[in-house]
């Protein structure tokens, strides 16, 4: 494609998603990206206005150890943990990426611009491990533009009210359920009443929930398949879509309420529903699915840098696809239902193969790492 001609794909599909209330937020991060001009280049030419990692973008950005060999030799010399060396190092790729992303936190008032960083995985089930690790990453970024990621686990619930009551912004991560999601946006309703009686700003205190939806697709089209009918294939790739459409409704209904209303009313700031996991796993489906089919205001999609080109250069962006599907989400979970795939099984299985999969890419970070600080003749 042309530099013309991709200008103008990038001006039409992305900036027509970013005019319909929808920020676009890369998911993906490493020191390359940073130091090389490219995430500078996709917020000027790509409307990105927002970062989230996770534990397996570190894992696979230092793992590689490109951009990171200075650092390392330097973490080595001092003989640091292997826990401390990877915080060093992730909360450095953080900060730096938090300042490329400064004046687009500045210009939309903290509503975008956001760098997100989870806590360690290995302490999702543990509520007062999670806020110090929170409190800590916070303190270690330092910049007011950053987001502490914390897992939507039984254990996080009360760990994102108490966080969000000290004035932390919070990205709520692993929200596959419906029941969940209603959880979580009032544990930061809870978190918003915390800070009001501690006489924090409520206008400085922003945060998302991410509802991941491709996993969900993913894991009942292979139920779907298995049980091999034609009402099963029928159903196939509608699941995910009607969940978190059914998401947006449940977030219109919380943000009505006269709950919120009392806080709206004290500058508080909505939770805006976030599409995580909006890469296709299904290669028969359109690469853009999960970007088209979710345009609603108000809304973050966090998308890995092959669905942003593919959305610049092919994506249908034609006006909001959720909010008028409410009654055929319904009906399609409900489908699904009837041909005996359990929807809270599945959403079990999916928030703990999510805590579990995240948990193992940390580990998997913590073993490279391990094995640079060895290298360099310092036992990690």
């Amino acid at each position: 494609m042309s530099t013309v001609t991709e200008a103008i794909a990038t001006a039409g599909a992305l900036k027509r998603l970013s005019d319909e209330g929808v920020s676009v937020w890369l998911d993906d991060l490493s020191r390359t990206r940073i130091t090389s001009g490219n995430l500078a280049d996709l917020i000027e030419n790509r409307n990105v206005v927002g970062v989230t990692t996770n534990p397996s973008i570190f894992q696979a950005a230092i793992g590689s150890g490109e951009g990171y060999e200075e650092q390392l030799s330097d973490l080595a010399v001092r003989g640091v943990t292997v826990d401390e060396a990877v915080r060093m190092m992730t909360t450095a790729d953080v900060r730096a990426a938090a300042d490329v992303l400064r004046p687009v936190y500045d210009a939309t008032g903290g509503r975008d611009g956001r760098v997100s960083i989870e806590v360690d995985p290995r302490l999702a089930h543990d509520t007062a491990a999670t806020v110090a690790e929170a409190r800590q990453l916070a303190w270690l970024v330092d910049r007011p533009n950053v987001m502490i990621k914390i897992p939507a686990t039984r254990a996080g619930l009360p760990a994102i009210t108490e966080v969000v009551g000290l004035g932390i912004s919070v990205n709520v991560t692993l929200i596959f359920s419906l029941e969940r999601y209603r959880e979580v946006m009032a544990a930061y309703l809870a978190g918003l009443e915390e800070a009001r009686e501690r006489g924090v700003d409520l206008s400085g205190i922003h945060s998302v929930a991410s509802f991941f939806v491709s996993r969900v697709d993913a894991e009942i089209d292979g139920r779907l398949t298995a049980l091999g009918t034609d009402e099963a294939q029928a159903l196939k790739g509608r699941a995910a879509l009607a969940n978190a459409r059914l998401a947006y409704q449940a977030y219109e209904e919380v943000f009505a309420s006269a709950r919120w209303t009392a806080l709206a009313g004290d500058r508080a700031n909505r939770q805006r529903p976030l599409w995580a996991s909006t890469g296709v796993k299904d290669p028969a489906y359109k690469d853009t699915l999960y970007v088209d089919e979710l345009v609603a205001p108000g809304t973050v999609n966090t998308m890995p840098e092959a669905t942003l080109n593919a959305t610049a250069d092919h994506g249908e962006i034609t006006g909001d696809t959720v909010t008028g599907g409410y009654a055929q989400a319904h009906a399609d979970l409900a489908a699904v239902e009837r041909l005996g795939i359990s929807y809270d099984e599945v959403v079990r299985k999916l928030e703990d193969e999510g805590v579990a999969k995240f948990e193992a890419a940390w580990q998997d970070l913590l073993r490279a790492v391990t094995k640079s600080l060895d290298s360099k003749g310092v036992d990690a």
